[in-house]
């Protein structure tokens, strides 16, 4: 646009003087000037148009460098966010597995801690027992007679809540309580699912009457998930909750047992286990985790009226 005025205002200039020179005669002196002066204002004008051009031819090389990083910029913005995306994908398909294997080593040491607390109750009645027995040779030595037994410690239950012995012998050639429980929480933490279900049987088999039964069958249900054996593994946690009803496994027995339902595609009944364990066991990491699964499903944590 600026060129363009320039131009008309040469060609008015230009006009101008020819119309002048059109008019009335000049002096030669006069008209010669006036040619020089116009050539010098054509001429500055051509070097301004020559000026301009440059300029914009300039700007424009400035502005296809700006857009081309521009472009560079959105490009690598663009690869940076998919490889963002990609990496948020691979740990939400990660997470699951690692959040299972935490929580069966979480359920692992609680295991320990409570095989620790039962061999407590064990020593605690041993040593109630040695104390009577030595009340009892002293009473024979004295001539005194058999004192009252002592107490203050309760005699050890089992997981069902039924008194059983101090000790029992293992069948013969059977390995011991403490191997086969052992070695089944060991392997199961490891993978080795075929070779734990094994010695939780086992230890079944042959110590169900133990304070860890109740774990050695919640651990049963929980390897036939891992395997994705739904149906064998609501089996495992029912017996759980019916054989062993004051074991510390109740609260995940039944949310496993709900979540196992779920898989199986039986919404109805595995959301009524997610309410019941929220239900009975409030506060609680498995009440945690119910909350957490019902959200997912968008279902109430309560059941409509």
């Amino acid at each position: 646009m600026r060129i363009r005025h320039i131009a008309i205002f040469s060609a008015a200039v230009l006009a101008g003087a020819l119309a002048g020179s059109l008019v009335g005669p000049r002096p030669a002196e006069a008209v010669a000037r006036e040619l020089i002066e116009l050539q010098r204002d054509v001429t500055s004008l051509l070097q301004g148009q020559k000026d301009l051009s440059t300029q914009v031819t300039q700007d424009n090389t400035v502005m296809k460098t700006l857009i081309g990083q521009s472009g560079d910029n959105v490009n690598k913005l663009t690869a940076t966010m998919g490889s963002l995306q990609k990496s948020v994908q691979d740990v939400q398909a990660n997470s699951g597995a690692r959040l299972d294997t935490m929580s069966t080593q979480v359920q692992g040491l609680s295991d320990n801690l409570e095989e620790i607390k039962s061999r407590l109750g064990k020593l605690n009645q041993q040593l109630v027992d040695l104390q009577n027995t030595v009340q009892s040779l002293d009473a024979k030595i004295s001539g005194a007679g058999a004192p009252a037994p002592a107490t203050g410690l309760a005699t050890p239950t089992s997981s069902t809540g039924t008194t059983k012995p101090i000790s029992s012998a293992p069948p013969a050639g059977a390995p011991s309580a403490d191997t086969l429980y052992s070695n089944g929480l060991r392997d199961i933490t490891t993978g080795k699912y075929d070779l734990a279900r094994s010695e939780f049987e086992d230890y079944l088999k042959f110590y169900a009457d133990t304070d860890l039964a109740s774990n050695a069958q919640f651990y049963l249900g929980e390897i036939f998930y891992k395997q994705k054996q739904y149906v064998d593994a609501v089996a495992a946690y029912d017996k759980v909750l019916t054989n062993y009803p004051k074991s510390f496994k109740l609260g995940p027995a039944r949310l496993r047992k709900g979540m196992a339902l779920l898989e199986l595609g039986q919404k109805t009944p595995g959301v009524r286990e997610l309410r019941e364990v929220i239900k009975r066991f409030p506060g609680s990491d498995e009440d945690r985790l119910a909350r957490a699964k019902l959200k997912e499903l968008g279902v109430a944590v309560t059941a409509t009226r």
